[in-house]
């Protein structure tokens, strides 16, 4: 796990194995959480080891839940009888 309290994008992008330019996509995106401090972005600690995979976010919980619902509403009787085989 990643031991600094926050990390720049290319301190993040060297981590990931990505150009910082993929990161900086995707923070402009929305999809990784960022704080501007002054001309350089820096990403907390909790949402490094969510992008790691370490943790699950709440809100990420919450769309897994919903994506299982979904598929069971829609795959049920298909998922029961690959279950049964």
């Amino acid at each position: 796990m990643v031991k600094k309290k926050h990390l720049t994008i290319p301190q993040l992008a060297e981590l990931l194995g990505v150009t910082r330019i993929a990161v900086y996509k995707k923070v402009k995106k929305g999809q990784i959480p960022a704080t501007k401090v002054g001309r350089t972005y820096i990403i907390s600690a909790p949402d490094i080891a969510s992008i790691l995979g370490n943790e699950v976010s709440d809100k990420a919980k919450m769309r897994i839940d919903a994506a299982v619902r979904k598929t069971v509403k829609e795959y049920g009787e298909v998922l029961k009888r690959l279950g049964t085989e």
